[in-house]
């Protein structure tokens, strides 16, 4: 990435930050300092009713308090209670594990101990890759699926004679509607019957969920009325197979880029091809419309010729008799018209293949072959010329 681009995105991201900061304060503020104003009224309504407690041990409660919240402590127990509500205990353990190595972190709940702490360490940097591992496979079998279910609506479209590019079109809108109902619409009114949420808050938390944000203000099976086991490990499933589809859902996108990038570079390269040709059309054209005395054409790039086939040797001691003319005619053919080529390779391709014909013909006019397990019938003598008296050495 060029440096010109990294500061633009930088300048983006920024200003994003600072747009979504002022947002955020301009929601929130207000609602802050009205439950801050509406503390101090509960505050002094207590000293009033109970002279007794100075405001300095009302403050000391108040700390304790929010420590003991903030440990796992549940206000609504107290010691006299026979509750077996724990935060810790084994559905809640294994959801906690879950969020540590989904990298969600709700913040709900934490640890408080050193050794925990140091547990959570070698937990989380041997975890989060292992799930990673899974979180692809899952996804990509997933995607699979999703995929080839939306492949038999598209074969039905294309028996509809719809356009490809319509088909297209509707089949990624399919699989994007289909995740969305079964991973985020159902899930938000599950939520809405199991934890008595509005339909905001139930899509606020699976949003939050399925992004890895993970706030922790609205947390499934934190309620102490969730009293069944399988409840928060069943959420956590359906937190893997809803990062599977979303992680699918990056993939099919990065996969569309990169055809499309491939396709624009494949069609520049013909177009760069189609414009070569067409240069050396036009330059041949306008050479053979100039004539002789016209200037020749820049020349080209040197292409390496193929050295000519060797010719078959003959004895020394027998002269070579010249051919006849017609037959050098015949057998030496005229080269083939330079034609425009789009790769050079075709044209190298071109002489060795018609390098190698040419010389296994010759070889072929020069010398039949005779099938194996046959002699080659010898051929007729002429006659003997009869001698006279010059060959006999009389003179005349």
């Amino acid at each position: 990435m060029r440096g010109t681009t990294l500061l633009a995105l930088l300048a983006l991201v920024l200003l994003y930050l600072v747009s979504g900061a002022l947002v955020f304060r301009a929601l929130e503020q207000p609602h802050e300092q009205q439950a801050q104003r509406e503390l101090g009224v509960v505050r002094e309504k207590f000293l009033r009713a109970h002279p007794c407690v100075s405001e300095q041990e009302l403050g000391f409660f108040i700390k304790e308090v929010a420590d003991a919240l903030g440990g796992g402590a549940d206000p609504e127990t107290n010691s006299t209670s026979n509750s077996s509500r724990s935060a810790w205990d084994l559905g809640s353990a294994f959801f906690f594990s879950g969020t540590i190595i989904t990298t969600i972190g709700y913040g709900n709940a934490a640890l408080h101990t050193d050794a925990g702490r140091l547990f959570c360490i070698f937990y989380a940097l041997v975890g989060i890759p292992l799930f990673g591992m899974l979180l692809a496979g899952v996804g990509d079998r997933l995607g699979s699926s999703l995929r080839r279910g939306i492949g038999h609506i598209e074969a039905i479209f294309l028996k509809w004679r719809v356009p490809p590019e319509l088909v297209r079109a509707l089949s990624a809108m399919l699989f994007l509607l289909v995740g969305c109902l079964l991973f985020v619409l159902t899930p938000t009114l599950v939520f809405c019957y199991m934890e008595e949420w509005s339909k905001l808050e139930a899509i606020y938390f699976v949003i939050v969920t399925l992004t890895t944000v993970g706030f922790g203000d609205y947390v499934a099976g934190a309620d102490p009325k969730q009293e069944s086991p399988a409840y928060q490990p069943l959420v956590w499933f359906w937190i893997l197979l809803g990062l599977a589809y979303f992680a699918s859902v990056l993939t099919t996108i990065g996969n569309w880029l990169r055809a499309v990038s491939r396709r624009t570079r494949a069609e520049m390269g013909g177009l760069t091809a189609q414009a070569a040709s067409w240069t050396g059309t036009v330059t041949a054209r306008v050479t053979q419309r100039a004539g002789p005395g016209a200037p020749p054409p820049p020349p080209e790039k040197e292409r390496p010729l193929l050295p000519p086939p060797p010719c078959p040797t003959q004895p020394a001691g027998r002269p070579r008799s010249p051919a006849p003319p017609e037959k050098a005619k015949a057998e030496s053919p005229s080269p083939p018209p330079a034609s425009a080529l789009d790769y050079p390779s075709e044209n190298l391709a071109f002489i060795d293949e018609s390098s190698d014909t040419q010389s296994e013909r010759e070889r072929g006019r020069a010398r039949p072959r005779v099938p194996r397990g046959r002699r080659r019938a010898n051929p007729p003598r002429r006659p003997a010329r009869p001698r006279g008296p010059r060959d006999l050495g009389v003179p005349a």
